[in-house]
């Protein structure tokens, strides 16, 4: 099973994604727009990683 599973797509060139750690359930965000991109974790609105069981 890999670690991390792909849970939502959106664009195609300023691409937003979403992605769960399949160990730990937290949510990460990542977006690229052409060669430049991050990937951080996705936070509730208290600031707390959203987990996904």
């Amino acid at each position: 099973m890999e670690r991390f599973k792909k849970t939502y797509q959106q664009g195609t060139i300023d691409v937003i994604e979403i992605w769960v750690d399949t160990q730990t359930g937290v949510n990460y965000v990542f977006h690229r727009n052409g060669n430049a991109a991050g990937f951080t974790p996705l936070l509730d609105k208290e600031g707390k990683p959203v987990v996904t069981s």
